[in-house]
């Protein structure tokens, strides 16, 4: 999720070299592969928690041609954390 928050700084070294569509405007989101790479986990466990984080509504994609891109839903996640923090 830090590198999703500013990917330029965490992954443009890696946009930069890439062949991707979108490999200029990390703002639209971050391919899997960058994430894979930097991380050094395998794509398929990458894929997996990516998933996962979309289905709790904290990530959102979009479908490229056969690549999907990532980036951070700020509203939820900031309605994410009044909710772990609200005092019960």
């Amino acid at each position: 999720m830090e590198w999703l928050r500013d990917p330029a700084k965490h992954l443009g070294y890696l946009a930069m070299n890439s062949e991707l569509p979108l490999k200029c405007d990390l703002q639209n989101g971050v391919c899997v592969g960058f994430i894979q790479e930097k991380s050094g986990l395998a794509q398929s466990v990458i894929s997996s928690y990516l998933k996962t984080l979309q289905k709790a509504g904290l990530l959102e994609s979009k479908r490229v041609g056969q690549w999907t891109y990532y980036r951070r839903n700020e509203e939820n996640i900031r309605k994410f954390c009044e909710y772990v923090n609200r005092e019960l």
